[in-house]
């Protein structure tokens, strides 16, 4: 047991904090209805990761990261540029095809690198079984950054997640604030792909986020169900990696999936409990 928790106490601490950042935003994500934006900036991330191998720059450098984030925040100027009220052709049908280039061109680039057929599968699988301290440390302070300039604009980011043309009947600039969401989103994106690969962010995003709007009206519960989802899974995920050997980040995607499934069954057998009316939101300060 000692050596377990030596071990994976930077892998587990980084899940932790992918937990966190990722619960939330995954919420804004489901809401705004697309789905698959965090997927596809994950996969630009990861193609900027792959441009800079193929001249040279390992992952986790501040080459290939800067790579990484310059991508992402092109692929957030073309998200927040076409979201418009006239929805003639739905964003979610860009961001598809977004991702679809993005992957495309990632393989395209990765086929003229030694060892790119490698690197590729680290993208998408990760290797957070061996990330280190000094990342850990890193990434909390960034994600923190991220976390205070969300709560300090909480209200206009769940206005425009909640009822977006609303929003711009007031006037509201939503492309600017989109534009300032999906940023902030593309560097936590960045970051947590280096150190988790595309799978497991999609994932983190995804799944704890539809078991909290499942279960919840209120922010402050959402927040809490998918911090706890993220949380279990990732314990028995980093567990069953340790004990029979598996790839970490695949252990931790099956997980999410299993709770997913779980879910499903127990909405089946016992009906929603409707929330206490009058329940405060995390937009009025709870």
């Amino acid at each position: 047991m000692h050596e377990f928790l030596i071990f994976m106490a930077a892998p587990f601490a980084a899940c932790l904090i992918l937990v966190g950042v990722h619960g939330y935003l995954g919420l804004h994500v489901l809401l705004r209805g697309v789905i698959f934006v965090d997927l596809s900036l994950a996969q630009i991330a990861a193609l900027g990761a792959v441009i800079a191998f193929y001249f040279g720059h390992a992952p986790g450098t501040p080459v290939s990261v800067a790579a990484s984030l310059s991508a992402t925040i092109v692929g957030a100027a073309i998200f927040s540029w076409t979201r418009t009220k006239d929805r003639a052709i739905p964003q979610e049908a860009i961001i598809g095809i977004a991702y679809v280039v993005a992957s495309a061109a990632a393989i395209l680039v990765a086929d003229q690198a030694p060892e790119g057929a490698e690197h590729i599968k680290e993208v998408l699988a990760g290797a957070i079984l061996w990330v280190g301290w000094p990342v850990v440390v890193r990434d909390l302070v960034i994600y923190s950054l991220v976390g205070l300039f969300h709560w300090t604009f909480r209200k206009r980011f769940i206005q425009i997640s909640e009822d977006a043309e609303g929003a711009f009947e007031q006037g509201v600039s939503v492309r600017l604030w989109d534009f300032l969401f999906y940023v902030s989103f593309g560097v936590v994106i960045t970051l947590s792909v280096e150190i988790a690969g595309v799978l497991m962010v999609f994932s983190y995003l995804v799944a704890p986020a539809i078991l909290a709007l499942g279960s919840s009206d209120r922010w402050g519960t959402r927040i809490g169900i998918a911090w706890a989802t993220g949380f279990l899974a990732s314990v028995l995920g980093l567990v069953s990696s340790y004990e029979w050997d598996l790839p970490s980040g695949p252990a931790i995607v099956c997980s999410l999936g299993l709770f997913l499934v779980l879910f499903a069954v127990w909405r089946k057998v016992r009906p929603r409990v409707a929330e206490p009316a009058g329940s405060r939101s995390l937009a009025s300060g709870t």
